[in-house]
């Protein structure tokens, strides 16, 4: 996914619809169903709000908020969804397993090439920049592109988002824990009683307490959660991952392998090409942009030679031979092999890096600089 070239600018709606076309869990409870067992269990705090904040309340231009479910999904534009399909996406609390479900065939999943902008796991601020009616514009300032130097733009449902004053005094001081887990499961209490929604991999969420067992997590319109202890990796507020080797991503994107393709994709329920390799890096501390075009030409990494690719390099590939338009993005992991999330028809896999370019539309790498 990208928009850059210094010639011609395909849109993402048209041009980039070759990066998915292949040319070249369960239902889960709200938030609201894990508030009250905590409210009412022991460890409740003694002190706080009487009320929760209400998802889409206070959702005005200018606001910050964060994203209150599983994942949101970022739209082209406000109500494209198609009823029926992506109903389990829009929703509070979302359903990514029935969403994936409804897209088992290849021509409904295609169809979202274009339409969607990226997603966004639950507890990631967002900036609000218009209402219309049940959507709100927003930007995700974790997510880097040269479209809004904020952060990635979308329209998404407003009853995914909360303002959440409590949780964003949380998110800027209390230590963090990363969901380190395909997926996790919030609950109600440190034993896992009162099950709650359920997160994907690199979702971060600050860091209230913890038991033997379990991480006490703030969330966003909940007040608190916990995630086993064994899902999560906690570090001091603005503590870095340490610096990745070239395995550790490897052994990352490995864990992904067979997982089914989905345009926009940033979490566990799905990936596209660049969501996956952003993701990666991501997760290990590292900011790429969002987007393959500019994770190749603005995100200030290190130009490789074709003869000088090493196992963990990025390589980008164009809409033609010699284009200048960047359409997909892998990793390279040696021996002429490559890590991707390729297209709508298929899921995370390796494959060689020959094969997968038979008419010469590679268009150059780039080396992201990691541990020895």
């Amino acid at each position: 996914m990208s928009t850059h070239t210094p010639t011609v600018r395909l849109t993402r709606r048209d041009g980039l619809r070759l990066a998915a076309t292949g040319t070249a869990g369960l239902a889960v409870a709200g938030l609201g169903a894990v508030a009250p067992a905590l409210a009412e269990g022991p460890a409740a705090p003694a002190a706080g709000p009487t009320t929760l904040p209400e998802p889409g309340a206070g959702l005005t231009p200018g606001a910050t908020a964060h994203v209150a479910v599983t994942a949101t999904t970022l739209w082209v534009e406000p109500g494209a969804n198609r009823p029926g399909i992506d109903d389990p996406s829009l929703t509070n609390p979302v359903d990514l397993d029935a969403w994936n479900a409804n897209m088992q065939d290849t021509e409904p999943r295609r169809w979202l090439t274009g339409e969607l902008e990226s997603q966004a796991v639950l507890g990631s601020e967002v900036i609000v920049d218009e209402i219309d009616g049940d959507w709100a514009h927003i930007v995700v300032t974790a997510q880097g592109t040269p479209r809004d130097a904020r952060g990635y733009p979308g329209w998404v449902p407003t009853v995914q988002l909360v303002v959440d004053e409590d949780f964003a005094q949380q998110a800027a001081s209390a230590p963090t824990a990363t969901v380190t887990a395909l997926t996790s499961t919030l609950t109600g209490t440190p034993s896992g009683n009162h099950p709650g929604i359920d997160v994907s991999f690199d979702t971060i969420l600050p860091v209230l307490g913890r038991t033997a067992k379990a991480v006490k997590v703030a969330i966003p319109g909940g007040r608190h959660a916990y995630l086993p202890a064994d899902d999560v990796v906690v570090r001091e507020h603005g503590e870095q991952p340490p610096l990745p080797t070239v395995e550790d991503i490897v052994a990352t994107g490995e864990r992904f392998l067979g997982l089914r393709y989905l345009w926009a994709g940033v979490s566990a329920y799905g990936f596209d090409c660049s969501g996956f390799t952003y993701t990666l890096f991501h997760h290990h501390g590292i900011s790429i942009n969002r987007d393959a075009g500019n994770q190749m030409h603005d995100s200030g990494l290190e130009p490789v030679e074709r003869e000088d690719l090493q196992r963990g390099d990025l390589v980008f590939f164009a809409t033609e031979p010699g284009g200048d338009s960047i359409r997909h993005v892998a990793l390279y992991i040696g021996d002429d092999l490559i890590m991707q999330a390729p297209n709508a028809a298929r899921s995370v896999e390796i494959m060689s890096l020959t094969e997968y370019d038979p008419i010469g539309e590679y268009a150059g790498a780039r080396r992201v600089a990691l541990a020895g």
